[in-house]
């Protein structure tokens, strides 16, 4: 990772350094750096609204813009959708210096304007599309396994919100203690859905209050084959054996994906 890469994570940290503000998320060799900042800006209703903003670095940054990934509790998922195309139009006036800084000052000073335009005033999520079931090109899938689940009920309903949000598809597996995500759609898309995984409080700890996820993993990543079952919808499945969960694994095409990576979750 270049030095002047490294000397803006560390001033950024310098300056985020309240409470939760900053959280480094990977850092990499081969793929940059990915952390979190914790921020709120003023509304239109001049009320402060707080934002989740992840920004992926890539190795060639800042000649290149930043991945960003915007969330909110205040905001829609359409209203986020603006935010992050605006900072990535603000982005580019500032290629080839450390602009991350820059970037969420000026989205505290701009965010009540962006809201107020016609465009931040839309449906409260994204329309679904069944463009990204039949288009076979960028579907990607990946397969997620989880520890646990403590706050089972209120966890499914994260992810089903989640994937709705994203357009994916594909299925939330349970057998046993085994858990597994199993998600279709766009590429970007399932990266945005891990970056959610991994930041927002999703489960409860042992002592009941809430908590990120911390213990998930990434099994499997593969472009969508013409072998593969394509998923038109989402769901939530319990199986009652083995047996029954590798049959599912098989009747959509991923026979290999269950014995190379779910049969030695049960060993």
């Amino acid at each position: 990772m270049a030095e002047p890469v490294r000397e803006e994570l560390s001033a950024l940290a310098a300056i985020f350094c309240g409470p939760d503000e900053w959280e480094v998320l990977s850092l990499s060799e081969t793929d940059g750096a990915v952390f979190r900042i914790l921020t709120k800006a003023e509304g239109f209703t001049d009320t402060d609204i707080p934002l989740q903003l992840v920004f992926h670095l890539p190795l060639s940054y800042p000649s290149c813009l930043p991945g960003i990934v915007v969330n909110s509790k205040d905001l829609t998922r359409a209203q986020c959708e603006i935010v992050k195309e605006k900072l990535l139009e603000q982005a580019e006036t500032l290629l080839s210096e450390p602009m991350v800084h820059e970037l969420v000052l000026w989205i505290q000073q701009n965010l009540r304007h962006i809201l107020k335009r016609p465009e931040a005033g839309g449906g409260s999520e994204k329309c679904s599309s069944a463009a990204s079931v039949t288009v076979d090109d960028g579907l990607w899938m990946t397969l997620l396994h989880l520890d646990h689940m403590r706050s089972k009920t209120k966890y499914v309903k994260t992810v089903e919100k989640w994937v709705s949000d994203l357009r994916l598809t594909g299925r939330l597996m349970f057998m046993g203690k085994i858990i597994l995500i199993l998600l279709q759609g766009d590429r970007n898309d399932i990266k945005e859905y891990l970056i959610l995984q991994k930041t927002c409080k999703v489960d409860v700890d042992s002592s009941g209050k809430k908590c990120k996820e911390k213990m998930i993993s990434v099994l499997f990543e593969t472009k969508v084959q013409t072998e593969h079952k394509r998923f038109l919808a989402f769901e939530v499945k319990e199986y009652s054996s083995l047996d029954e969960l590798q049959k599912e694994f098989e009747t959509t095409g991923l026979k290999k994906l269950f014995s190379e990576f779910v049969l030695r979750l049960v060993k």
